[in-house]
């Protein structure tokens, strides 16, 4: 009797089957870290307005390259002065016209690297996306290759429109 208690007591002891959960982990980590490569790309880091200076900008502060963008079109400046404005056409903006521009004055000043984009209220998040991207990358010469023109953007309000006389 003490050897049918012996054998039944081996005969309870079962064993756990993982293999269906390590089949899962196998194809559910390599899936999650594709997908975690492709978010990180989607990125931009933008320079805003601290909102904590009250005070307005002094007009003697070098402004740099800035890309106003007004419901009415697209305007250059460089520290300033007006480099080149284009008139919204047809419900869109000029933005390869913008891109030719800025690639000149790249061309001429290969160190420069920072760039202000100044919004009307209104203007819509699409349009603020197409003009950063336009700053940003200048199309290669071979097909698919982007070269950083203006990595750094800031972006802020754009000033009030002085009324024609």
């Amino acid at each position: 009797m003490l050897a049918r208690m012996r054998r039944a007591r081996r005969q309870d002891v079962a064993e756990l089957n993982i293999t269906a959960f390590l089949n899962l982990m196998v194809v559910l980590v390599p899936f999650l870290l594709i997908t975690a490569v492709f978010t990180q790309l989607t990125i931009k880091e933008l320079d805003l307005p601290d909102s904590s200076r009250s005070q307005p900008p002094s007009e003697d502060v070098k402004r740099g390259l800035t890309v106003v963008i007004r419901e009415t079109g697209l305007t250059l400046t460089n520290d300033g002065a007006t480099v080149q404005s284009w008139p919204k056409a047809e419900d869109d903006y000029s933005y390869a016209a913008l891109g030719q521009a800025l690639a000149g004055i790249k061309e001429r000043n290969p160190a420069e690297d920072r760039i202000t984009l100044l919004l009307e209220p209104g203007i819509a998040y699409d349009v603020m996306i197409q003009v950063m991207d336009t700053v940003h990358y200048l199309p290669a010469a071979s097909e698919g290759v982007l070269v950083d023109m203006f990595p750094q953007i800031s972006v802020g309000d754009a000033p009030a429109q002085e009324a024609a006389p």
